[in-house]
This record gives C-alpha cells, sequence and structure tokens, in this order.
C-alpha cells in the first residue's frame, strides 16, 4: 500500500480546522498541519495551490479537496476513504 500525502494549512483558533483534525485522526492517517496564522507567505502558498482563502484548506496527493465540509461529505459516501487508501 502506497502512502498518501495529505497537507491541511490551518489556524490554532479554527473550530473547522479541529473537527478535519479529528477526522483525519480516525482514519490513522498521518498528515502535515500547516499553520498559516502568523505567516503570509504560507497564508498566499495555501491559496495558490488550494484555490481557497479560507481555513481549513486539505490536499491530498497535492489534489485540493476543500475544508471540512468537503472531507465531511467525502467521508459519508466513503469517497474519503478510497482516497486515503487508493491501494486497498
Amino acid at each position: 500500500m502506497s502512502a498518501v500525502k495529505v497537507r491541511m494549512y490551518t489556524t490554532p483558533w479554527c473550530g473547522f480546522c479541529a473537527a478535519a483534525r479529528k477526522l483525519l485522526g480516525t482514519k490513522g492517517i498521518e498528515f502535515e498541519d500547516i499553520d498559516v496564522s502568523m505567516d503570509p507567505k504560507l497564508r498566499q502558498q495555501m491559496t495558490d495551490l488550494s484555490g481557497g482563502a479560507t481555513v481549513p484548506q486539505i490536499l491530498i496527493d497535492d489534489k485540493p479537496v476543500g475544508g471540512y465540509d468537503e472531507i465531511a461529505a467525502l467521508d459519508s459516501t466513503g469517497e474519503l476513504d478510497q482516497m486515503l487508501n487508493p491501494d486497498s
């Protein structure tokens, strides 16, 4: 099984970020949590990569998938598991 790369751009006080962390944690997936709260360059990188200006912004294998609402919707259909475990 190949490991997918998951990056999540967040801020410490964001409730949707906390919910996304929890959801990804239940999947047992390691992810890079990038705090953009104090770094305008990282926030610009997030916007450039994801097309989104709000947090969280989540990328799976460099593909933007949106924020918490989007991964929760993907999870409800089983698509999130397929994206996180493409070889299973």
